[in-house]
């Protein structure tokens, strides 16, 4: 594995198992390391220049979040993420995305929701720019204001960790042609029914959320096989 981290900062007030945990979360997110390679304690410690015990205490907790799996007898590799994995990941975020609506109707503050309005406007303009980075970037922003609106961290943590496990794929699905100005238009739906106070309506509103992206990521993926699998046949013409 050639070196692709970079060194940890020490000066950081956090743990240094956190620090490394969030840099090797990071680097598995935007795809460094990728599904299905192998971690290698001693090399990732001599990259990040650390010891390899918050290394390994960083891999333990990657696997408690499931970003990493540990073969007995074979060792510790990137998570895969089959479509039965991501159906799951998806049938129990639309119940806590629909829950944590629900409670953002009845918790959330003007400031919080003035702020949601003026991120619509923001990821609308980046959406004519054609800028995916700041698109992504900022309807993370949009989402975690959403979260908090519920008042219910222990919520918070739980949708967090299971959107994290789908980060890698975010921008292949926004990229879906059509999918940007639907995503905005679900959005708006949201916050309207956010904005008026309706539970029920928050929580359908973030179920249809889920659903469409869910079905807008797997055809995505679908795509880019049939892509791989044609490139793949030409070559060998």
């Amino acid at each position: 594995m050639t070196n692709r981290l970079a060194p940890i900062k020490l000066d950081s007030y956090q743990p240094l198992r956190e620090v490394v945990c969030e840099s090797l979360r990071e680097a598995i997110r935007s795809g460094i390391l990728k599904p299905g390679e192998r971690i290698m304690e001693i090399q990732l410690a001599e990259e990040l220049g650390v010891s390899r015990t918050p290394v390994r205490e960083a891999i333990r907790k990657l696997e408690l979040e499931g970003y990493v799996v540990m073969m007995p007898r074979r060792g510790t590799y990137v998570a895969s993420m089959s479509i039965r994995d991501i159906n799951e990941i998806f049938e129990i975020r639309t119940a806590l995305e629909s829950l944590s609506n629900g409670l953002a109707a009845d918790h959330i503050t003007d400031d919080e929701l003035e702020h949601l309005q003026r991120l619509l406007v923001i990821i609308g303009g980046y959406i004519k720019e054609g800028n995916i980075e700041k698109i992504v970037e900022t309807d993370i922003e949009f989402h975690d204001l959403l979260y908090h609106a519920a008042r219910n961290e222990r919520l918070v943590g739980i949708i967090s960790n299971l959107r994290d496990q789908l980060t890698r794929f975010r921008t292949l699905s926004m990229s879906y042609p059509g999918r940007l100005e639907e995503t905005l238009e679900e959005h708006r739906l949201i916050v309207d029914a956010i904005a008026s106070g309706d539970r029920k309506a928050a929580s359908r509103a973030a179920e249809r959320h889920m659903e469409n992206s869910e079905k807008t990521l797997l055809k995505a993926m679908d795509a880019l096989e049939n892509e791989k699998k044609a490139k793949a046949k030409k070559a060998k013409k």
